[in-house]
């Protein structure tokens, strides 16, 4: 059991913040810019290709110093050099929290109980790039020795939103020979549809799945190999047509999967750190073995950049401190994540598992109750610039406070006409409109009617940060992915909680569990098994499920 530090809430950093933040009440952003009229060059960070400016925030060079100090209180410097090292920071697992490792260079040692994990984390690497090419050639064929034209993703979770989120951002650099499916959702329409225009010969599953027994996945996998036999007929063609990434070989050979074809990965890899895993072996046969080098050269670059830049020139700590600041001393939420990017356009849900799984957690590490603070706000989002015709009306005029992360790209990757400048144009102009509003008398100014001046004015002092990279390639993302994993990661660690935990998922799973059971039972459910809720739901289903 660790040892319970001083409360966040009685450190010396926090209530300087707190005092801070009393004493800077109503500063609005435009006071700030008039001020200082060259905030917009000096509140911006870079590194690992990505630029950061977080000039438009609600925070002052006094806010920054001393959320810089809450993280040196909070030894977010130790922790950070204690996950590098491969201590087991997972608490309650009690486990090594690695997925630095899985981009580590070959000549790099990063030792586990005494056993340096990169060698492994290469090998899988040489044999994932093995089997992706050979799939991308053609020279893995089918049963019937026709060639793949399908890769079906089977997953939940982690295993499921990172390679389904890094096709979609990677989609202009991957094969268009291939077509690719993900299939997550325990509804059997998932499956269905992912499926229907598919050939069967033609179709490659790749069942992720770490103990190859989660429920959703390992149902979802069953039906795909029923699926395959019918139109096969034959128990040898599932050893051609389906691989898995998993540690159970027993349960991987009795599926019919040959281990020759079986990827492995580490109890040290978090479902949501894992898609620059084998996990990604989707990722990989999409973009071929060099894209996903690439990849993880991008997440690499933005991990050397996070473990040695001054904390207050480093990416991920200064979004996770923008985060506490947003969250805890202005009252946020919820937060928002806006790509200006269509390829993006899963990122939003990537992030929620990310920072909502990591952060959401209600006890600190020594299982004291937190009553006094908030942790993860609420993600959510959509590309830009569908969002603007959806919900940024909240954004700009609602009540709620909504902090924004705008991700943006100086070249697109399908140059049209003028498209991407109209693009850019409409990110840059959200930010502004966030920032610094429409006053009531530049409303009046236009000649508006009184009567409709408050319904046209826009108070601002909304804040955004702006992440700019050149271009989006594999590097790109991999280095933006890792922003977020380490910023999630230093807010985890001065909130006091366990980032790499989710014992949150469980118990929703167990009661499903009992519940299948009644459901497909013959006799009715004992009285009193359940609420009176559930209890008459479960007879309405079973009533009338046909």
């Amino acid at each position: 059991m660790p040892i319970e530090r001083t409360p966040l809430t009685r450190t010396p950093a926090w209530a300087n913040l707190a005092a801070h933040r009393d004493a800077s009440r109503g500063a609005h952003l435009r006071e700030l810019f008039a001020a200082d009229p060259a905030r917009g060059e000096r509140l911006v960070a870079e590194g690992a290709g990505l630029y950061l400016d977080y000039s438009k925030q609600r925070v002052t060079d006094e806010t920054m110093r001393l959320l810089v100090r809450l993280a040196e209180e909070r030894g977010v410097v130790a922790r950070r050099e204690a996950m590098f090292a491969g201590e087991k920071i997972n608490v309650t697992e009690r486990r090594a929290v690695l997925h630095v490792a899985l981009r580590a260079p070959r000549t790099e040692r990063i030792l586990v109980d005494g056993k340096d994990v990169v060698p492994e984390v290469h090998a899988v690497l040489d044999r994932m790039s093995d089997f992706a090419e050979r799939v991308r050639s053609g020279a893995w064929t089918g049963f019937t020795g026709r060639r793949i034209r399908a890769v079906v993703n089977v997953g939940i979770g982690g295993s499921d939103l990172g390679p389904m989120m890094a096709y979609e951002a990677l989609r202009h650099h991957a094969t268009r020979e291939l077509a690719f499916r993900f299939v997550s959702n325990v509804d059997g329409t998932d499956l269905v549809e992912a499926t229907r225009d598919l050939d069967p010969a033609e179709t490659l599953f790749i069942v992720s799945s770490k103990t190859f027994t989660t429920i959703e996945t390992m149902t979802n996998a069953a039906s795909a190999r029923a699926w395959l036999l019918a139109a096969l007929k034959d128990e040898r063609a599932v050893a051609r047509h389906f691989v898995a990434v998993s540690t159970n070989e027993a349960q991987v050979r009795r599926f019919g999967i040959d281990p020759a074809n079986m990827f492995g990965f580490w109890d040290w890899v978090g479902g949501r750190y894992s898609m620059d895993s084998a996990i990604g072996l989707s990722t990989m046969i999409a973009v071929g073995s060099e894209g996903f080098r690439e990849l993880l050269a991008g997440f690499r670059a933005m991990d050397e950049h996070f473990r040695t830049a001054p904390l207050d020139r480093n990416l991920p700590v200064l979004v996770g401190l923008l985060g506490i600041w947003n969250t805890d001393f202005l009252g946020a939420a919820t937060a928002a994540i806006l790509p200006y990017d269509q390829y993006l356009r899963r990122f939003p849900a990537y992030l929620q598992q990310l920072a909502m799984e990591s952060n959401g957690k209600r006890v600190t590490l020594a299982g004291a109750s937190i009553t006094d603070y908030a942790t993860s706000p609420i993600w959510w989002g959509e590309p830009g610039t569908n969002g603007q015709h959806s919900f940024y009306q909240l954004l700009h005029q609602g009540t709620h406070l909504v902090p924004c992360d705008l991700v943006g790209f100086c070249r697109s990757a399908n140059p049209l006409g003028r498209h991407h400048d109209l693009l850019v144009a409409n990110l840059l102009a959200q930010g502004e409109a966030l920032a610094f509003g429409k006053t009531a008398a530049e409303v009046r100014a236009e000649g508006t009617p009184e009567w409709l001046v408050p319904h046209r004015t826009f108070p601002g002092n909304r804040p955004t940060s702006t992440i700019f990279a050149d271009e989006l390639r594999p590097a790109t993302l991999g280095a933006l992915v890792a922003l977020y994993e380490h910023a999630v990661f230093t807010q985890g660690v001065i909130w006091g909680v366990d980032s790499f935990d989710q014992w949150g998922v469980e118990l929703g799973k167990v009661l499903a569990t009992r519940l299948v059971a009644e459901i497909e039972a013959a006799a009715e459910p004992a009285a009193g098994a359940h609420d009176s809720s559930t209890s008459a739901l479960l007879r309405r289903y079973r009533a009338r499920r046909g």
